[in-house]
């Protein structure tokens, strides 16, 4: 401290009172250990300080380094006076217990069956509770890198399966022509007065149908989604190869036996629908409801217009090196834009692109490239992003590509469609 300063307040324990108070201390200055002042010097140097300095000469006796020892020796023989004895009964405890666990093998026979058995059964409960709590979601050990288990099959039912039934969107112009045709054809000869039903059922059928190939395909994702996790919970198995080759054998043989039993009611569910078409049921929309849910559709649309479908990092990947290169930003994803920012903070927009005529467009990965790509264009063959008549966007696996694919379906941007 400078001439003429004391910290008495600090030390009397007025300034910021502390339970145990304040001890000073005087340590030898630089100049001190430079002129080689030994510690029996400045112990002594430091207690002459205190005894004669005008504001500390009255707490001298609670001062110094000396004290400050005793203090804390007095408050480590506490701690221990007072922690030990339950260390000393959490000790016996697990005494007790290792003698009891030791006494378990004092007759031990590496070849005992019973042991062998024991031993069998419990790793093979230990699979079935980690296979559960893998697709339940409540794992000891949770992965912070990737979706899986009963996450990932989520995702297939709430995101994929969506974007396969998107997919198979028939065509209006057909789908006009096919019912044209359809109802010319049940006419015959006659000229028809009303639309005859068998030709909305034969339309109707021909579009219930289609509903089989990727229901089917969900299954697949599904089956192969539960195989993954078995193989996972095996892990634990792998220091005995039979045990686990035979584990993952029996499961997975059950899984596809219940595969083939669950394709056939996804199919027996489908042929229900096509057997029997009841128009007088609630839900069945006649012409008259069909407008009037169609004007209600777009009010709701046009009214739900900022509502953020998905926020997340994606790069643009096909800026020119010049303007330079690759970039990853934020974007946002509304009902009716898609915008990006610098970063997740939201403060710099850098462009916004409005959904009006886009779609969605496959791009296959580079061979340089690690990153999976999507591409948006517009359909009347406009630029998207300034010169550019396609926006690539990369992700870095495929289930985040498949993953922004299903939000920009709920946003309206459907799937390019191919012709096989």
């Amino acid at each position: 401290m400078d001439e003429g300063t004391d910290a008495r307040d600090v030390l009397e324990n007025k300034l910021l009172p502390l339970r145990r108070g304040y001890i000073g201390v005087v340590n030898r200055s630089q100049k001190d250990i430079d002129g080689k002042k030994d510690i029996k010097a400045a112990l002594e140097a430091e207690r002459k300080f205190f005894l004669s300095h005008p504001g500390y000469r009255h707490i001298a006796d609670k001062m110094g380094t000396p004290r400050l020892q005793q203090v804390l020796n007095q408050q480590l023989t506490n701690h221990i006076r007072d922690t030990l004895p339950a260390f000393r009964s959490k000790l016996q405890a697990q005494l007790l217990a290792l003698d009891k666990e030791a006494e378990e093998y004092r007759g031990y026979r590496p070849d005992d069956p019973s042991r062998k058995t024991k031993q069998l059964l419990q790793m093979v409960q230990q699979f079935s509770v980690d296979f559960e709590k893998r697709i339940e979601g409540s794992g000891d050990q949770v992965d912070t890198v990737e979706l899986s288990g009963g996450a990932k099959i989520n995702r297939i039912f709430h995101e994929r399966f969506p974007f396969e039934l998107v997919k198979m969107e028939c065509d209006d112009k057909e789908m006009r022509r096919e019912i044209s045709y359809a109802i010319k054809n049940i006419h015959g000869i006659r000229t028809g007065l009303f639309t005859p039903d068998m030709a909305f059922e034969a339309i109707v059928k021909k579009q219930i149908v289609k509903l089989k190939e990727p229901s089917i395909k969900c299954v697949d994702m599904v089956i192969q989604e539960l195989i993954n996790t078995v193989r996972q919970c095996s892990n634990k198995l792998e220091c005995f190869p039979r045990l686990r080759e035979e584990t993952e054998r029996i499961v997975t043989s059950h899984i596809r036996d219940r595969e083939s039993r669950a394709k056939d009611q996804v199919l027996l569910l489908i042929d229900l629908q096509l057997s029997y078409i009841n128009t007088n049921h609630e839900d069945f929309i006649g012409f008259a409801s069909a407008q009037q849910r169609s004007s209600q559709t777009n009010k709701s649309q046009s009214s739900a217009g900022n509502q953020v479908i998905r926020k997340g990092w994606l790069t643009i990947n096909n800026i020119s090196i010049i303007k330079g290169g690759a970039k990853e930003y934020w974007f946002v994803l509304t009902a009716e834009s898609l915008s990006w920012f610098k970063d997740d903070e939201e403060k710099e927009k850098k462009y916004m692109l409005p959904l009006d005529n886009l779609k969605v467009r496959d791009v296959e990965k580079s061979f340089m490239s690690s990153k999976h790509i999507f591409s948006i264009f517009n359909t009347e063959s406009r630029n998207v992003y300034k010169d550019n008549r396609t926006l690539e966007l990369a992700c870095d696996s495929q289930d985040d590509v498949d993953s922004w694919k299903s939000s920009l379906l709920r946003a309206g941007v459907y799937p390019e469609k191919t012709t096989t």
